[in-house]
């Protein structure tokens, strides 16, 4: 009895305690803004009350977001613009990464390498000619705007992610479908794309991360508030010269964060499948 109680006693120093340190780190920004958002405003500036306890909570800044805001529309921008870009850009991406991983050509290590190099370029060098070539087209303050530029940072990524996928495919399985009689198109749907899911999953995932929490170019491009997007709309409309509407400013930061988190629930045991489902098959 002892020793088991040893050995639990040493587990839960070495597992448990370092985990529970973990999870109250990565779930403090979550309370804080539960906390701040559900604060009557004299909680809220009253330096005399502990910042971590509510006192009276109340549900006026979700209903202040919803109704004297228009965060419903700037949701459904969101949603939107993101669903698109991260389609877009991993079918490109797709398009993109499968000939550099599988085919031999010349010049198509200059090519890869040019194409992780594109994904490092910062914005801020970008956003002048990206925003002089949407002037051109006469595309300022529309949606389509940000669905045009959002894929020049992800295409390069899920092509570069994408890239070491196909290439732990072996060539052996791709080459017994071609003498079976596929083309090269229904080699690549059949039997390369089903054992790249878990690359096909984290990009679309990072992909609609990316789109969803883009800042730069939603401010630059979408100047009405009709058009704007969560991370723009709530920085730009809830913060008004000096004054931070902290209570509804923290309200919108959490019900922005809802989406992906359910995302991420939702295709995690798929992204584990397929991850065990490749190196099984593989």
């Amino acid at each position: 009895m002892i020793i088991g109680g040893r050995d639990f006693l040493g587990r839960l120093r070495r597992l448990y305690l370092p985990l529970a340190v973990f999870l109250v780190l990565m779930l403090f920004p979550f309370y804080w803004m539960l906390i701040t958002s559900i604060k009557p405003n004299r909680e809220l500036y009253n330096a005399r009350i502990m910042p971590l306890i509510v006192h009276q909570p109340t549900l006026k800044h979700y209903v202040d977001l919803l109704y004297e805001t228009n965060f419903l529309t700037w949701t459904y921008n969101t949603m939107l613009v993101a669903v698109v870009t991260t389609l877009v850009s991993v079918v490109l991406g797709t398009m993109m990464a499968y000939p550099l991983a599988r085919l031999r050509f010349p010049g198509a290590a200059v090519v890869a390498i040019g194409v992780a190099a594109t994904y490092l370029v910062p914005q801020p060098l970008l956003f002048i000619p990206m925003s002089d070539i949407i002037n051109r087209l006469d595309l300022g303050n529309t949606l389509t705007a940000v669905m045009l530029t959002y894929p020049t940072l992800l295409i390069p990524f899920s092509a570069w992610l994408l890239m070491g996928y196909f290439k732990s495919v072996p060539r052996e399985l791709e080459e017994a479908a071609r003498i079976d009689g596929a083309s090269r198109f229904q080699a690549m749907t059949r039997i390369v794309l089903p054992l790249c899911t878990p690359g096909l999953l984290s990009a679309g995932i990072f992909s609609f991360t990316l789109a969803q929490n883009e800042f730069l170019y939603a401010l630059i491009f979408l100047a009405k508030s009709e058009v704007r997007t969560v991370p723009v709309g709530a920085i730009t409309e809830l913060i008004r010269g000096d004054v931070f509407y902290w209570g509804q400013l923290m309200a919108a930061a959490l019900l922005g964060s809802v989406p992906v988190a359910v995302i991420y629930s939702f295709f995690v045991d798929y992204y584990v499948a397929g991850l065990t489902a490749g190196s099984v098959k593989s």
